[in-house]
């Protein structure tokens, strides 16, 4: 098939897109290659992936509507894997016009090219961000998340519901991933694993939030890769079952669904960092602070309706995981 992946220099982007070509799809990667990390990182994955035949990278930004249009007139996907947003909690905090920018005019600008170009199935990226207070464990598509606490969660829920009015208005496919805590080798520098690998590399302290009491469903990236794409492949329906007086977040009477991609594994914070430790060979300093703003004490993904619907759920042991990250580490950085 051809496929457009957004956010192909990403770190789930390009290791979707390194799936998809080895498995004999034509890729077309659209990334902005912008600075909220190293974009010396974007550009070595992207040389990952030009060097297969079947990719081509398309730099452009999701916000730019002229451009996103020229594009799908272009070039006729069949199907969109739309993983292109602005990332990150604690930044949505200090750049909110950002997250406006790129998750919200970014969206609405690809729903429109799917719309008008007859795309097969459009598969994005939510997060488990948009579960938001909820307290009550594992986290189920069947919840509420009415109760963001950051507005990176709120963009999210928000790209859910404008998939959903998609879906209701002119039958376009769509299917949400709730992704949970995705770390791996080529990940992104502001996310603990990387934080605190370098940090420790360097002889510096991590500094640890809420004290250590936190837990994390972290899901191994060629897991969510698998979910991606087993997602992908088996386009969103109309759920049969559905009551509108009994309404189901996680699917509807149009073709409209929504998953968990976590490993069903919540995993102490501290026993995160004993896992670095161990593939480090050292120990790291920690400086114990209080829970940040717009963050959570806990996530965990209650992974059934994935399973049922692709037979498939993330299973990557966190320390086997943290080790592939290590060694990944290691080598990039010749350390």
């Amino acid at each position: 098939m051809k496929i457009l992946v957004t956010g192909a220099a990403g770190f789930i982007g390009m290791a979707t897109a390194l799936h998809l070509l080895a498995r004999g799809d034509e890729v077309v990667g659209l990334d902005n290659l912008n600075d909220y990390y190293d974009v010396a990182l974007k550009e070595a994955r992207l040389q990952q992936l030009t060097a297969l035949p079947g990719f081509r990278f398309v730099k452009l930004d999701v916000a730019d509507r002229p451009g996103v249009e020229r594009l799908f007139a272009d070039e006729r996907f069949e199907r969109v894997i739309h993983l292109a947003a602005q990332a990150g909690v604690r930044y949505s905090l200090q750049n909110p016009h950002a997250y406006v920018d790129s998750n919200l005019v970014g969206f609405v600008n690809i729903l429109e090219g799917c719309r008008h170009h007859q795309v097969q199935h459009l598969v994005y990226a939510s997060s488990s961000s948009v579960y938001g207070g909820n307290t009550r464990m594992p986290f189920s598509e069947q919840d509420s998340v009415d109760h963001p606490v950051s507005l990176y969660a709120a963009t999210k829920k928000a790209n859910e519901l404008m998939a959903h009015t998609y879906s209701h208005l002119y039958g376009l496919p769509t299917t949400g991933l709730r992704f949970f805590t995705v770390y791996g080798p080529w990940g992104r520098p502001d996310m603990a694993l990387f934080l605190f690998t370098k940090a420790t590399f360097e002889g510096r302290p991590i500094d640890v939030f809420n004290h250590g009491k936190m837990q994390r469903d972290f899901t191994y990236v060629d897991d969510i890769v698998q979910g991606v794409i087993r997602v992908m492949d088996r386009t969103a329906t109309v759920n049969s079952a559905y009551l509108p007086d009994e309404a189901d977040p996680a699917s509807s009477n149009v073709p409209y669904r929504v998953f968990n991609i976590g490993n069903h594994q919540p995993v102490p914070l501290l026993d995160f960092i004993a896992a670095i430790e161990h593939a480090l060979g050292k120990k790291a300093e920690k400086r114990l602070l209080p829970m940040q703003d717009g963050d959570v004490p806990a996530t965990y993904a209650d992974t059934a309706l994935l399973e049922d619907w692709v037979g498939f759920a993330p299973a990557t042991p966190m320390a086997e995981g943290v080790k592939r990250f290590v060694a990944w580490y290691r080598d990039y950085y010749k350390v």
